[in-house]
This record gives structure tokens, sequence and C-alpha cells, in this order.
């Protein structure tokens, strides 16, 4: 069947505005124009073809601020066919996950001609960033007006305008019908309830879905934790020889949990389509730099930066760096430890109720120093890894989570392992645990949540009071959102949110023969954490774009190694309590011996465990493994259609599915496929 595509309208007046593009103000009118017309030219001309159009017209940038915000939609068709380059996969009618074609569309289910609710707000958006970000420089030697902003064939033209202050921002509008929908079915009601992922997914895309997926997941798996920690808190404190059954629990609970969110994660990102996702090739990131030249593996002019000079700034610089920041941290660690001798000295010699209340201060002071410790490095490690000039984005995040994990895990737990092994101090160790614990989440909840919903709030009255005196005759309400929008904080990722559900995991499994009762502290905090993560997304900070995720990615690699770490350090607290020492009272090497041994045989179990329980659900194998199998059949019929065939009617095909909509490489593509079926037809026909 011969697909043929009519020329798109890139010059329509009125379109549903789905991303905002805000310059600098001193933008000179030449590299507007220049930048609207690579915005709207047609895909054969290097252009987007996407809609664009400032938000003021002229006669309100005369009585209005804010005269470089531009609004970005796209043509129905446009974002199907951007649906197909960026490779999104969605459920066909006979229920299977297939990547969207726009010749096969109407297989696909829930796909109509007179639907616009095939693809989701989140992945239209996602579409135009994409499409943004593919604007290329052709002929061009600089950006126009801008000498000193370079260009070189193949380089993306929004990453340079963006590292050349010409472009302020890029962020997506919300849609305030579709959030007021999301937002009644997910916090404004503070009850207990299953989260919305797919509702979630469909408005923030995956990336954020799994977050709160796993949020959800990881607050009932602390459950059992919580209940059965409770009765030991209240009946058998002293008891540590009982905590051998709570601890070997904590074992199994922590391979299993992490175990179980593999398969229904595979479950979701199925459905999602994600998981069977094929993987785009990585561009270079924005703050790449280096000398041009050729890149062997694509052919294209890019910046190409030594490998051994980004592996001397790592071992030179960044390391050491992060050494004097651990030693640092360990520094102020020892402060804290006078504080605390200090306290109890005032206490014992006093003995009164407000001393015995100052014995909690130095916990509480040595906590906020942490978090703000640990913020503070958080941005020298940002600046750090942004300097070694790692090519890809997924190598930045991987230098840059390894960086900021070394460093939490040692500010936030080396002084509970310094009194747990060194000063052997049981009643000390509780107390630290639990006021590290409680004073973090309340420190998190208001610093990430309740104070910039606080400062929104207050920004967004001034807004409102500004548009109202307004007189000029403009559409105030999508004036009045898109600056509210543009001034709010940039949401910079799941980072932070699964680096603090990280910290809590590791409070909860390291010390749990010691403090229990950590993990109802956990569930309680969490419970609040849904509804304030879910308030900061829909109305702290901007909406972000969607990013399509297969999986929480290395932080399932981080938890399961801090569930090995707390396998070896409860067998160590364990072997360490009097009752296990009363048993070899002469010989402390058999007791170490021991302790190791059962470390060891625990961890075997553990792996054992681990690969018994498979990372995908049966019949997602089973989908998977078929889709692969039709892949490969595919992939044989294409091989088997003669090449001769396909050259000599390749013009003819050609100026059949002619189109100004599509590139050039998608139309010998459609000419490609249609000259395929053609031939496949054909030879049924001589078959007897």
């Amino acid at each position: 069947m011969k697909v043929t595509l009519s020329a798109l309208d890139t010059h329509e007046s009125s379109f549903t505005p789905l991303v905002v593009i805000e310059l600098a103000q001193d933008v000179k009118e030449e590299t507007k124009e220049w930048l609207k017309n690579r915005i709207i030219s047609k895909k054969k001309d290097g252009g987007a073809q996407l809609l664009f159009r400032p938000l003021l017209n002229k006669y309100e940038k005369e009585t209005l601020e804010n005269q470089n915000l531009y609004l970005v939609g796209a043509s129905k068709i446009r974002l199907l066919l951007g649906a197909e380059a960026v490779g999104l996969v969605k459920e066909c009618n006979d229920n299977t996950m297939r990547a969207f074609t726009y010749g096969t569309r109407h297989t696909f289910k829930g796909f109509d001609d007179d639907n616009d609710d095939f693809l989701t707000m989140a992945e239209c958006q996602f579409i135009i960033k994409h499409e943004l970000e593919n604007l290329r420089a052709r002929d061009e030697k600089m950006i126009p007006g801008y000498p000193q902003a370079k260009l070189y064939p193949g380089k993306s033209l929004l990453r340079r305008l963006l590292t050349s202050g010409i472009v302020i921002q890029v962020f997506p509008l919300h849609d305030n019908e579709a959030l007021k929908k999301l937002e009644d079915s997910w916090y404004t009601r503070f009850t207990i309830k299953c989260q919305p992922t797919d509702s979630i997914r469909g408005y923030f895309g995956e990336t954020i879905a799994l977050y709160f997926g796993f949020l959800e997941y990881f607050t009932f798996a602390l459950i059992p934790m919580a209940v059965i920690g409770l009765p030991y808190y209240l009946f058998v404190w002293e008891d540590y020889d009982k905590y051998v059954i709570f601890a070997s629990f904590n074992l199994i609970w922590s391979t299993v949990i992490l175990e179980v969110w593999k398969r229904g994660c595979a479950s979701m990102t199925y459905r999602w389509g994600t998981l069977v996702m094929k993987r785009q090739f990585e561009e270079p990131r924005p703050g790449y730099h280096g000398v041009l030249g050729i890149n062997p593996v694509t052919g294209r002019e890019e910046p190409l930066y030594p490998s051994y000079k980004r592996q001397l700034r790592i071992y030179l610089v960044s390391l050491p760096f992060v050494c004097l920041c651990l030693y640092f941290s360990l520094f102020v660690m020892m402060i804290y430890f006078d504080m605390e001798a200090w306290a109890l000295g005032l206490h014992e010699s006093s003995g009164s109720e407000w001393t015995g209340i100052l014995l909690y201060v130095p916990s509480i002071i040595y906590a906020i120093v942490i978090e703000i410790m640990n913020r503070l490095y958080r941005y020298a490690a940002e600046f750090l890894t942004s300097w070694e000039n790692h090519r890809l984005e997924s190598a930045y995040q991987n230098h840059l989570i390894l960086k900021v994990l070394v460093f939490n895990f040692l500010n936030c737990f080396a002084s509970l392992f310094y009194i747990a092994f060194v000063l052997r101090d049981m009643k000390l160790l509780r107390q630290s645990l639990a006021t590290l614990l409680i004073t973090s989440q309340i420190l998190n909840q208001v610093v990430e949540s309740l104070l910039p919903y606080w400062l929104q709030r207050k920004h967004h009255m001034q807004v409102k009071r500004k548009v109202q005196a307004l007189k000029a005759d403009i559409d105030a309400t999508l004036y009045e959102q898109v600056v509210l929008e543009k001034e709010m904080g940039t949401y910079l990722g799941t980072f932070d949110d699964y680096l603090e559900l990280f910290l809590q995991f590791g409070y909860v499994s390291l010390f749990s023969c010691v403090y229990p009762l950590a993990a109802t502290f956990a569930v309680l905090n969490n419970l609040t954490e849904v509804n304030s993560d879910a308030l900061k997304m829909c109305r702290v900070f901007k909406r972000p774009f969607a990013e399509p995720s297969a999986s929480i990615g290395v932080w399932q690699l981080a938890f399961e190694t801090m569930s090995v770490i707390s396998v070896v350090t409860n067998c160590a607290l364990i072997g360490m309590s009097p009752q296990v020492n009363a048993l070899f009272p002469e010989s402390k090497a058999d007791l170490i011996l021991i302790v190791v041994a059962v470390e060891h045989a625990l961890l075997a179990f553990k792996f054992i465990l681990a690969f018994a329980i498979p990372d995908k659900p049966r019949h997602i194998q089973m989908k998977l493994a078929r889709l692969e199998f039709e892949s490969l059949e595919a992939l044989k019929q294409q091989c088997s259609v003669p090449f001769t065939h396909l050259w000599n009617l390749m013009p003819v095909a050609l100026a059949d599915t002619h189109s100004d909509c599509l590139a050039p490489t998608q139309q010998v593509k459609l000419a490609t496929e249609n000259l395929k079926e053609e031939w496949r037809e054909g030879e049924k026909e001589k078959a007897p």
C-alpha cells in the first residue's frame, strides 16, 4: 500500500502551544528571523517543520514586557512523523507492542484520523524537543549577528544557542485542565492509595512515573520491616541475640524487594513501550568541547577531545578533590564527637532535665551540617564533572552519581560506623541514627517542597496582580501562564529524589539490628513524601520534558550494593553483642572466623536468591522473544528482495512518495518499503 503525504502548513496562526522558547532581551532581529526560518522550514531544507509564533504581537510588545517569548507547536501529521523518527513504541490491535510507523498507523490501538489523543502531551513535547535538538548547521559558519558563536556542519543549533546565551531556556507548557485532573487523582486528597502511575507517565513521561512507582513500591515494602521491628523496639531491646532473626529477615527482605521491583518495572515499561524501544545513538552533550574533527563512527564533523586529557583531569584533580572533601567530612565528624562528649559530661555533672535534652543537640546540629555539606559538595561535583569534559550525557551522569554517592555515603554513615565499630556504644548509635534519620527527613521536606511552594505562591500572586492591571487586549490566561512558568525553578531530574531514598534505605538496612524502628519512621516520611513530591512536580517546578526510560538505571545497582554492605554490618554488629561474645569467652579468633563464615554464607544465599528470581515475568519474556523472532523474519524478507529491482524502479517510487514534509532519507525509506511490498505481492501471484 503506497503512502502519499501532502505538504504541511507551517504558517498556521493559531495552534496549541506545547513548548516555549525564551530568548535573551538583547537578541538581534536578524538572529530571531534566522531562528524562526530554521524552525518552520521544511525538513528537506534542513528545518524542523514546526509551528512557531511569538507570545505577543507587535501591539502587545509595545505595552508589555517579556517580548522574547515564543511558542512552538506542530500539526498532527508532523507529530506522527516525529513519533516514528524517535522510535516511540505503541500497542497494536493484536495487543503486541511495536515501533510506531506512519504507514501502518491504522494498525495501532486507539488511532483514528479524527482523534488527537493517540499521542500523549508528554510524547508530543518530547518529539518537539527532539526535532529542535536535531536542527543542525548546514552551510552556516556562525549564528547570524554573533560572529563569536561558531558553527560547523552537523552542530546542534539549539545547543549552540543555549551555550552562547542567545536562548535562555526551552521548556514545555503545562496543560492546566489535564494537570487539575491529575492532581485530583494524585495528591489533593490526603488518603492512602496507589499512585496513578499511568496518568503520571502520560503527563510527565516514563522517568518521573518510574520514580513515583518506585517510591510507592519502596514505601509498601518497608511496612513488613516496620511491623516486625516495632515489637523488637518495645519488648526485647537489649537482647541482641534475638536480633539474629530480625537481621536474617532484613537480608531476605532487601534482596527480594529489589528483585521483585525489577519484575514490576519490566511489566510497567513493557506496557508503556519503553522496554522494547530501540536505543538511540547518543549525540555529544551540550557542554562537550574540543578541536573540530571527524567522528570515526558517524563520519560527522564534531569536537574531539583526547581521552588521556580527560583521565588526567579525573585522576590528578577530581580524585584528590574528592579525597580532600572526604577528609574534611571526617574532620567535621570528629568535632561532632567532641560536642557529644561535652554534652554528656555536662549532663553527668548536673543531671537536670535540660541537660538531658541537650544530649540530642549535637546530633541535630551535625545532621543539619551534613545536609549543608551534601548540597555544597553537589555543586562542586557538578562543576568538576562538567570540567572533565565527558562526551556523552550518560558518561557525565555516571561520573557525577559516583562522586556524589561516595561522599554522601561517607558523610551520612561514617559517624554511625565509628560509633558502632570503634566506640562500640550501642546506646549512642541508636540515638545518633534516630536523630540523623528524623532530622534529615524533616529538612528534606521543608527545603525541597514546602519552602519552594511558599515562594512560588508568593510570586504567583505578584504575576496575577500585574496581569489584572493590564489594559491590553491580549490572551491574559496564556500570557499569565507563560510568564509564571518561565520564572519557576527548573526540575533537575530525579537524582536528588533517588539519592534521598538511597540514604533512607541505608539507615533502615545497615543498622537494622540496633534500631529496628528506623523502618517505621521511613514509612511515615514516605507517606508524606509522595504528596510533597507530587506538589513539587505540579506546582513548584516547570514541567520537565518527558524522557523515555526502561528502568531506574544505575540506582538499581546502588541499592543492591547497599544491601550487600548491610549484610556485612549486621553480621558484625551481632558478632559484637555481649550474648554472642559470651559463647566464646577465650578465643576471639574463633568468633571472628564464625562471623565471617556466616556473613559469606548469607551473601552466597543472597546472590542465589537474586539469581533464582527472574528479572522479567515469564509472559514478558515470551512477548520479547516473539518480537525478536518477528524482527529476524522481517529482516530475512528484506534481504530476499533483489537489489536490482530496487535500483531500477527507485526513481519512479521516489516520485510517487514525494512530499515536502518528509526528509530525503524518509522519502527513500518509504519508497523502498513500497517497492519491497510490490515485489512480494508479485512473487505471491507467480507462486502456484
